[in-house]
């Protein structure tokens, strides 16, 4: 899963080598912490959080089988 959210963010910004993914767990919730380039912070949250959005409804549909709650948070 972290993968995944590493090559749908490298895809979407200018600085790829910068983003680094970190998984954080808690109980029966895994937090994948995603942080990129400052100058890309924009493009991966989108206008009115669009993309961010679809970013954690990919990731939250791909954790289904895993049979816990699954969120994505920006760190800017």
């Amino acid at each position: 899963m972290e993968e995944l959210v590493s090559i749908i963010a490298k895809a979407l910004v200018d600085h790829p080598e910068d983003v680094t993914v970190r998984t954080v767990e808690k109980d029966r919730l895994v937090v994948y912490e995603l942080t990129v380039h400052p100058d890309d912070v924009g493009k991966v949250i989108g206008k009115q959080g669009r993309i961010a959005k679809s970013l954690r409804t990919v990731v939250t549909s791909a954790a289904v089988k895993m049979d816990k709650r699954v969120t994505v948070d920006i760190i800017s």
